[in-house]
């Protein structure tokens, strides 16, 4: 009998056979979720093996195992090679990879038994942020599950879902995609009750002959929708139109806008935006609302219009949600702050290193331009190249010289080939040091910062900014964290 302090198996060995068609080989441990890295793994984790680009996962099943993996889901022609390492879950098929299909069906299993109300959120900027927000405000009005960090593709999704508990209240799965046709998958397995797109900006635009293409591809979360489901679209967007197309030709129920449109059913008809939190005036399906969030940034409050529509497309309590939010953190690399100590001073750091695209970085700009510098204090802009922009790539980065001057930044620093372009658009005394990386930018920002000072620091993933923040963060160890809440992007 399980009690409350012993929560059942997120799956038997009974289920686990019959979701994925497998044969076990000895006794599992009893499961309490999934991995597919044993770097993350925790005990009682089901390991899968899948087959990465890099690397085989079926190298680590005896280490995930020794490291107390309840089990290990691996090829069937290779279930011998683990006999006495622990018990494994042979399974077939899949094509060139069993243990990725064998997620995936445990993904539907998790999905087919599930009551819970389920959310699905892409968009071109802001669905990492939005996600972490539903999660946080739902997780005070019931059992809620979500995806971490950004799980959001082929491998990511199906393992979220395969982690889902069978009582979960409430689920929220971010989709994301590279190119045309990869939602499609996903929110097929996800199924999502209610849809949400955030907002289609010129990302990944490589990949996309225009920026309608790449509505088209958010738009394909819509064909995910059950009969009766709740479609939830930017008004503002210049892509409204197109995106309430694919939502008319789904089986969504209704359509749900939020933005400051006056035909948006979520509308803020007043955003006070301060330099350490905002405040958000709304209407929610002519319910009147008013909200604060702890983080600056009209992005974020525009993010959280949409949130509101999920809560109440959920049924959920409103005014809960609403006091939720004044709390909420900021996700990893979207928008954390932190004081660094130097000298007898403070300079302030936000950290918005997890990636970068146009509307990203100029929204981020555009809240470094709120924060009070101290005396002498200087706002800098620490920038990496954004990527997969095509053929327009150089007037991107050139282009957010405007965006620079509209935040009064002081100086900014730029890594890689694709910010030089910036670089060489503002004047002299705007700029710091273009660097080919950021490796090479590290020891200039170090040796520039100053107290009173207020430093961002943003740019696409591969370029690797994040170790900027880190090494500011070591350097002036001593530091306090600020810990603003925030609905980051």
């Amino acid at each position: 009998m399980t009690n409350a302090q012993t929560p059942a198996p997120l799956w038997t060995a009974e289920s686990l056979e019959a979701a994925t068609g497998g044969t076990l080989h000895g006794v599992p441990k009893p499961i309490r979720g999934a991995s597919i890295d044993t770097r993350t793994l925790a005990p009682g984790d089901l390991f899968f093996a899948i087959r990465g680009e890099a690397r085989d996962g079926h190298d680590f099943v005896r280490d995930a195992l020794s490291r107390g993996a309840g089990a290990a889901v691996v090829a069937a022609d290779r279930a011998d090679e683990f006999a006495g390492a622990g018990a494994v879950l042979a399974v077939a098929g899949g094509d060139d990879d069993p243990a990725l299909d064998a997620m995936r069906k445990l993904g539907l299993a998790a999905r087919a038994r599930s009551h819970a109300g389920i959310v699905a959120v892409t968009g071109s900027v802001g669905k990492t942020g939005t996600k972490e927000a539903l999660r946080h405000v739902l997780s005070a009005q019931g059992r809620t599950h979500a995806s971490i960090a950004s799980y959001n593709n082929h491998w990511g999704v199906p393992l979220t879902l395969a982690r889902m508990p069978a009582d979960t209240d409430y689920g929220v799965f971010e989709i994301g995609m590279n190119h045309p046709r990869e939602i499609v998958p996903l929110t097929a397995m996800v199924r999502p009750d209610i849809a949400l797109i955030t907002t289609v900006e010129p990302v990944h635009i490589e990949h996309f002959a225009s920026l309608s293409a790449i509505a088209d591809a958010k738009g394909e979360i819509f064909s995910g929708l059950g009969a009766g489901g709740t479609a939830i679209l930017n008004r503002d967007n210049p892509s409204f139109s197109r995106l309430l197309a694919h939502a008319q030709a789904s089986k969504a129920g209704r359509v749900v806008t939020f933005g400051e449109h006056p035909d948006a059913d979520v509308r803020a008809s007043r955003i006070v935006l301060r330099p350490d939190l905002s405040v958000v005036d709304a209407t929610v399906m002519g319910i009147p609302v008013t909200y604060q969030l702890g983080t600056p940034g009209r992005h974020t409050a525009m993010n959280s219009l949409g949130v509101m529509a999920v809560v109440h497309a959920l049924g959920a309590d409103l005014a809960l949600a609403a006091l939720s939010l004044a709390a909420l953190k900021p996700p990893v690399g979207r928008g954390e702050r932190t004081a660094l100590r130097i000298g007898t001073g403070e300079a302030f750091l936000v950290d918005e290193s997890y990636n970068a695209n146009p509307a990203s970085i100029r929204a981020a700009l555009a809240t470094l331009s709120t924060i009070e510098t101290g005396p002498r204090g200087r706002r800098i802009a620490v920038l990496g190249d954004m990527l997969e922009l095509g053929g327009s790539a150089e007037a991107h980065h050139r282009d957010l010289a405007a965006a620079v001057d509209a935040a009064q930044v002081d100086l900014v620093f730029t890594a890689g080939p694709l910010m030089r372009h910036l670089f060489e658009a503002m004047p002299l005394s705007r700029r710091g040091v273009a660097a080919a990386t950021s490796g090479e930018l590290l020891d200039s920002v170090l040796a520039t910062l100053r107290a009173g000072d207020a430093v961002m620091i943003k740019g696409s993933n591969s370029i690797r900014m994040g170790r900027i923040v880190e090494a500011l963060k070591a350097r002036y160890a001593g530091a306090n964290d600020q810990n603003e809440p925030s609905l980051a992007l």
